[in-house]
Order: structure tokens, then sequence, then C-alpha cells
């Protein structure tokens, strides 16, 4: 018999009595009775007491230099002597990914959060390629599994996959062979999540400041990403076509509306429509979604590059690595396409005949006011990348990691309401904190237009906000803003989906 890929003490460590668990007990299988409560494997033998003392056993084991703490010498010698040879990337893998206080070390408590954590991801992809829903795998399911992935390999490279991990010689691999041989081997990039939760690229609320998304290793090789971004463009294009009238008159509010003239939804849209016709409510839409392409590649490009300095660009970065990369991506994406950003306020505000196109108004803008107008409010809108990013995605890892504790038992997949619902609430979140700083961009960008308005500086545009309106007159337009975000969230996501078939992008 070939000899196992991991020892007795690492099989089974999250089920003391060494039955399979939920994953591989028979269907309606309940705990014994009269033993007790159940415990994870549904069997009364699994006691919080006896999983603890079998956790500090192979604590024990690992800790080689006995001083309560595991450090990447301690695992990389005592699993050795437990038969699991790792690389010193992996074993920094797990270090990182554990390490909660930063002290570049595991101490018990911070092992067994991530070894339980490792265990449900590595149970959902073990469903995710269980696709006769029989508790094993064969040749067949990984070959049809990367095949959705768009990476064809052959039923011998997919054998050979098996062999790797097949510890009883049955070309099949069962839940406990698949946990035994991954539970202290990294796998932080894990495809089945990252397929199902995209968020930057199918959500568009107008705002391209949000984080890039990651995309698995498969559809970086195979060119998938690059289908994904040209479908979250289209959606966005769409949906920002849809909600068009009200960024418009978010626009509007946010420029005109004050004490003495307090704009309402209605009377705004009555106003527009009296001075240039229902073609009106679309005035700076043009620019809106031209910019779209520009700024998404640019973002990617960007993102890429700077996660391969902070990190590499085949593994998932942590969050607050997310959000520099993310940050700084956002930040020269939006520098390149800044005068665009100027050119969309402009138009949207322009009265009727006041320029015959972009071009003109690019033009007129030039010949006027020079080349600094384009940059008006660059640095209020660069500060607001922060806030919004950061929130954005805190907020939705956060609902997205208590979704997938709480709920995912066979598949990462949230379905279409919870990820609409996580992708609202996190927008919403985002914009709510940068709003006051996009308010003053926005005027920043139009004070010319305003005839006769004096130059001002951000700090003293929101001193003279807060002295004459208030800190409410930091948020004027947030109604039409907010009335938009579930309406373009809902249209990019459909957009999204049917653009994503069309390309050829296999939904799994």
């Amino acid at each position: 018999a070939r000899r196992s890929l991991a020892s007795p003490v690492v099989s089974g460590v999250l089920c003391p009595c060494g039955s399979p668990r939920a994953a591989s007990a028979a269907p309606g299988a309940t705990a014994e009775s009269g033993g007790g409560s159940a415990g994870p494997c549904g069997r009364s033998l699994c006691e919080a007491s006896e999983q603890d003392r079998r956790l500090r056993a192979l604590f024990q084991k690992l800790d080689v230099n006995r001083d309560g703490a595991l450090c990447i010498h301690d695992l990389a010698v005592g699993l050795g002597r437990l038969g699991l040879h790792r690389t010193e990337l992996d074993l920094l893998k797990i270090v990182k990914a554990g390490d909660k206080d930063l002290d570049g070390q595991l101490d018990f408590e911070e092992f067994v959060h991530y070894l339980q954590d490792h265990e449900k991801k590595l149970r959902l992809v073990f469903k995710s390629l269980d696709k006769k829903n029989d508790g094993r795998i064969d040749a067949q399911e990984i070959v049809q599994s990367l095949r959705d992935l768009g990476v064809k390999i052959s039923e011998q490279q997919a054998e050979k996959i098996l062999k790797s991990m097949d510890k009883n010689g049955t070309m099949t691999i069962d839940w406990n062979e698949w946990r035994d041989y991954h539970l202290l081997h990294p796998v932080e990039n894990i495809p089945e999540i990252i397929l199902y939760w995209k968020h930057s690229t199918i959500f568009d609320v107008g705002e391209n400041l949000t984080v890039p998304d990651e995309f698995t290793v498969e559809e970086r090789q195979t060119g998938m990403w690059w289908r994904h971004l040209v479908a979250g463009g289209g959606a966005g294009a769409v949906s920002r076509t849809c909600t068009a009238p009200l960024d418009r008159l978010k626009v509007l509010m946010q420029v005109h509306a004050s004490r003495s003239n307090n704009m309402c939804i209605v009377g705004g849209f009555t106003q527009m429509i009296r001075e240039g016709g229902p073609r009106s409510l679309w005035r700076g839409n043009g620019i809106n979604v031209l910019k779209i392409a520009p700024e998404s590649a640019i973002k990617f490009m960007a993102y890429e590059q700077i996660k391969r300095l902070i990190g590499t660009d085949q593994e998932m970065l942590r969050i607050h690595e997310r959000l520099l990369a993310g940050s700084l991506a956002g930040a020269i994406a939006q520098s390149s396409i800044y005068p665009m950003e100027v050119l969309k306020t402009r138009m949207a505000l322009r009265k009727t005949g006041q320029y015959s196109g972009m071009l003109d108004c690019a033009k007129n803008i030039l010949s006027k006011e020079g080349m600094a107008a384009f940059y008006k409010g660059y640095i209020p809108n660069m500060l607001g990348i922060i806030p919004y990013a950061g929130i954005d995605l805190a907020v939705y890892e956060t609902l997205k990691n208590a979704w997938l504790q709480r709920y995912a038992v066979n598949s990462a997949d949230p379905g279409v309401f919870v990820l609409l619902a996580c992708g609202t609430i996190s927008s919403t979140c985002g914009q709510l904190a940068s709003y006051p700083l996009a308010l003053v961009r926005t005027r920043m960008q139009a004070q010319a237009s305003v005839e006769g308005a004096p130059e001002v500086t951000m700090r003293g545009l929101f001193k003279h906000i807060l002295k004459t309106e208030g800190a409410f007159g930091l948020y004027r337009g947030l109604a039409p803003n907010f009335m938009k975000v579930i309406p373009a969230v809902s249209i990019s996501y459909v957009v999204y989906e049917n653009l994503k078939m069309t390309l050829g992008v296999q939904s799994r």
C-alpha cells in the first residue's frame, strides 16, 4: 500500500471520531440517540473537549521549539515529521492567512481559527467539483470542472491530479482524502468564491471608484478576464444611460440647490424638460458612457501591476492589500481620464444651444479657462477614492463572508438576490461616506460655468457650504443619487449576465 499523504493526527483533526463529516455522511444521517449533543459530523462522539484535545495534540507536534506559537520553521519541521512537505512560500501563506495580530506566527487560537475557516473553504471547493453529488471526485468531474473555468485538459492529465491525492488507489477522492491533502496547504484563491462573488465588474452605479475584482488564474490564462471586463463595460453603458436623468438631476442639485433655491425631484425634472425638452434629461450621458472603457482598462492594468509589487499576481490579496492596490489603481485611472469627468459635469449643466457637442465644449473650456480648468476638483476627487473604495469593499466583504459562513453548504453561489442586495448595500454605504467630497468636486468642476463666480479652494468651499447651508448642504442631490442605486445595480447585473453568455463566458 502507498504511504498516506497525511498522518492520523492531521486526518480527522476537526472530526475527533475520525468519521466522515457532513459532506460525506449518508444522506439523512442523524446523531445517535443517548450520546449527548451531536458534533459537526452528526455523531455524538464528536464533543468539543475531545476536539480541543486533538487540536492541542497537533499544535504541540508542530510547535517544535515549544514556545507556544508556530513560526515558519516550526511548520516546516513539524509537518515534515508528519509526512507533509510544503514549500517555504506555502508555509508563509499559511502563517499570513491565520496571523490576526500580525506578529509573524500563529498561537493556538489563530491556528484553530485558520484550520476551521480553511476547511470550510475546502468543503465548498469539494462540493463544486463533485458534479455527481456522490461524495467522490473522479477524473471526469475534474475535466468538467476545469472546462467550466475555460481550461481544457485530458483525462490522463486529470488522473495525474487524482493520483497526487488518492491514498487508497481507487482513482477517486472522497472528502477525507481531499481534506487531509489540502488542510495544511494554502488555498487562498478559492475559484468557486471568486467566480460567484464578482462585484465591481458586475455592478455600475455611475462612479468607477470601487476596488477591481479578482480573477482566477484560469480566467487570466484563458483570456476570460477581458470578456468579463467587456461585459461589465457594456452593462455599465446601459445602466448609466437608463439612470442618466437621475444622474443629471443630482448634478443640478449639487451645483444650484441651496436654502434660497430649494430644488425638489419633481421640480427639477420639470425644469429640465421645460428648458430643453425630454432629450435634455440625457445631457452629459455621452461622455459618461465614453469614459467607461479607458477608465476600466487603465484601472485593471494598474491594479495588476501594483499587485505584483505588494504581493503576487496569482494569489488573492488580503483586504487591506486589495484596498491599497485598488485605491492606487483608481487614482491612476482617475488622473488619466479626469478631463472627461470635468467635461461630463459641464455637459450636464449646459443650457440649450450653449455647446454643439463634446469637442466644442472642450475647445471652449481650453480657450477661455486654460488647461488647468480640466483638473478643477481633482483633489477632492482623489480624496474621495479612499472612503468610497474602502467602505464599499469592507461592507461587501463583510456581507459576503457572513453569508458564506452561515449559508454556504453545497456551493459558494449566493444567488441573484443576495448578490444584488450585497452590491446595493455596499455601494450605498460607500457613496454616503464620500458624498461631501463628491459634491465639492462637482461644484469646483462647474465653477467657471457660473458667471462671475469667484475662484475657490476645496477648504474654502467646505467652509462656505457649512456656514451658509449647514451640514445638510454637503448632501444636496443625495436623494436622486440613492434613487438610482437599485435600478443601476439591477440593470447592470441583467445586462452583464446576458453579455457574458453572448461573449462565451460559461456560467457554472
